[in-house]
């Protein structure tokens, strides 16, 4: 007996002194079980290590709080085939899975076994088939359900409207069809989509207070808020709890736009406090994939008026050019140069065509953007800009004599512009360190900034300071900037910030607008096809968030892998009180507090918040 119990003993004792252990491996292996149900993908990282977990491991897709997965948000890797379920039962602690952007196939899985999930987000496979009337009667805590683009039929499922706390919900893309359920509590849910489905009959008076793009392309809906009135069926009567919510969602638009102010506010006077003192330090750039739209890509310098295309399509670099680029020379469009800022000097026309011109990259929609350096050291960009053909020559002229009249120290002004029917060319001055983007996740062969915590600070400060100069001189636009990204944020060789790409809204051709700026993936343009100026601070959350992670927003990307939901990511991380892991390495142990930085980060998050000012309940 003696033996026995010492044995026990033994066991028990092992067992106290390394749960952690026990319990990584068991979360490895269960990851592995789930790998394995998977055709292909990029989960190469995902290889279990004695004596480690996959939280420590920092598996790719797999969010932590603590050794506890809490999430899993592989999104964009290649993943198919099904999704086995089964094992994900073993982690007690999940909360959030996405598959978005992937190509599974077949049924809805059996997502339902895990009652204890939050958000589920599916969007961008190919998932078909019927989902059962009861299939969420099991998830009550669902919060965020994202189905949209994929093939689903049948009905919408009674059970996904009566969630109690559901906030989100995307269904557009589909094949749904029938009428709507009612929501059981209308007034929690926030963003709402159902449309590009086959959807039939009068939508429910719980949906009242959502606007009729949410239920675009539904050849068979009818009834308020769509203008199309449900024929042989009286309208139903208001009742006072539909009464109240109206009253409530007026005040809700007030309260919006207060705390909105009181963000930006609060992040000025933050910023002002801090007084932090610039150490020059050097920086590892983190690793991360390029995209050519975003950070500059460096070809063989050629001549301005070298740049022309011959019969072929191809320019003697061998480089293949768009249609447009391929009517005039630049030196032929160069003839009738306008100055609209004379601060650097006459532009000389001769001396900018025997210029050796490098192409820096393309900017999608809006063109593609080339370095010269004069004969007096002047290095300038000029950027040939295409589908901003709005505005006649008069308008055109009126808009960049007004951009040539800007000062302000984080607001690059343009230095003269030619005016032709299908293109467009800025001139600019060249900042030295490139571009915020470029310097966060370049390579590492090239020499980069010293991003230290002061210098991010000193950053979106400036980023901060210039955007509210442009929002006070373009007041009347609809979205003032439009186009805040990192990608133009460039900086002068002491990293001052200054904003580019501004104020483009009006010139860029209507057919063209959206896919060319980033203030229209905003959830507001999303949810309501609206930006406001609004849609500004989002894009400022995203930078500030982007600079103080050092992570790559997957929120530039318009097609294809890399990056991270940088959102969804810092909010999570946030809900789990796991902030401070978020900070990036390269400034976690810099100057400055970690309370600084987390108050920072914060401000991030509240800038890019759906609802900016409303936060989940638990």
């Amino acid at each position: 007996m003696t033996a026995v119990r010492f044995f026990l003993f033994f066991s028990l004792l092992i067992t106290l002194s390394f749960p952690s252990l026990c319990f990584s491996q068991s979360d490895a292996d269960t990851l592995i079980k789930l790998k394995q149900s998977f055709l292909q993908g990029d989960l190469n990282s995902w290889i279990p290590a004695p004596g480690s977990s996959p939280c420590l491991q920092k598996w790719v897709g797999v969010i932590c709080s603590g050794e506890s997965i809490v999430g899993l948000h592989l999104t964009n890797l290649h993943l198919s085939g099904t999704v086995d379920v089964q094992p994900l039962l073993q982690l007690r602690d999940l909360r959030s899975i996405s598959l978005m952007s992937n190509s599974f196939t077949g049924p809805f899985p059996d997502f339902n076994k895990l009652g204890a999930l939050k958000s589920l987000y599916l969007s961008h496979n190919q998932f078909s088939g019927d989902i059962p009337s009861g299939y969420f009667s099991s998830m009550r805590s669902l919060k965020k359900v994202w189905l949209n683009e994929n093939q689903f039929t049948g009905r919408i499922p009674e059970s996904l409207m009566q969630l109690p706390h559901l906030l989100e919900l995307h269904l557009d893309g589909n094949q749904f069809d029938g009428t709507i359920p009612p929501l059981k509590i209308p007034n929690v849910l926030r963003s709402l989509n159902l449309t590009r489905n086959n959807l039939q009959g009068r939508i429910p008076e719980s949906f009242y207070n959502f606007s009729a793009a949410s239920f675009e392309e539904n050849v068979g809906l009818c009834g308020k808020p769509l203008p199309k009135d449900c024929q042989g069926a009286p309208p139903p009567v208001p009742s006072p709890s539909s009464k109240f919510l109206k009253e409530n969602r007026i005040h809700g638009k007030a309260m919006l736009a207060a705390t909105t102010l009181f963000i930006v506010l609060c992040f000025v006077v933050a910023s002002m406090v801090s007084t932090q003192r610039r150490k020059k330090e050097e920086l590892s750039i983190p690793r991360g994939r390029r995209r050519d739209e975003l950070l500059p890509t460096h070809l063989p310098p050629e001549s301005f008026h070298r740049l022309s295309v011959d019969s072929s399509g191809r320019g003697r670099s061998g480089s293949k050019r768009d249609s447009t680029a391929s009517q005039p020379t630049i030196k032929n469009a160069m003839a009738d140069l306008v100055m609209v800022n004379d601060e650097k000097g006459k532009l000389g026309l001769q001396d900018l065509m025997k210029a050796a011109a490098e192409v820096l990259g393309s900017s999608g929609v809006l063109g593609s953007a080339y370095k010269a350096v004069l004969s007096n050291g002047l290095a300038v960009v000029v950027k040939r800009m295409r589908g901003i053909n709005r505005l006649d020559k008069d308008e055109f002229d009126a808009e960049m004599r007004r951009f040539g009249k800007l000062k302000h120290p984080n607001v690059l002004t343009p230095l003269a512009y030619h005016f032709r029917r299908e293109e467009k060319l800025i001139v600019s001055e060249h900042m030295p360190k490139g571009s915020l983007s470029y310097v966060l996740h370049g390579t590492r062969d090239v020499v980069h900034a010293n991003l230290n915590w002061p210098t991010r600070l000193k950053i979106i400060k400036g980023i901060a300071r210039g955007l509210s100069y442009i929002h006070t001189e373009y007041a009347t636009y609809e979205v003032p900037h439009g186009n805040l990204k990192s990608s133009n944020v460039l900086l002068s060789n002491n990293y001052d910030p200054l904003l580019n790409d501004y104020a483009f809204e009006p010139l860029i051709n209507v057919t063209n607008v959206a896919q060319a700026l980033f203030a229209y993936k905003s959830p507001e343009y999303l949810q309501y096809r609206q930006v406001s100026p609004k849609s500004d601070i989002y894009c400022l959350g995203i930078i500030i968030m982007e600079i103080m992670t050092g992570k790559f927003p997957s929120q530039y990307l318009s097609h294809g892998e890399g990056g991270i939901d940088i959102v969804q990511w810092v909010q999570l991380s946030m809900l789990q009180n796991q902030a401070e892991e978020l900070i990036d390495p390269e400034i976690a142990n810099n100057a400055g507090s970690v309370d600084q930085k987390l108050q920072v980060l914060k401000i991030g998050a509240a800038c890019a918040e759906m609802h900016v000012g409303e936060t989940e309940k638990e």
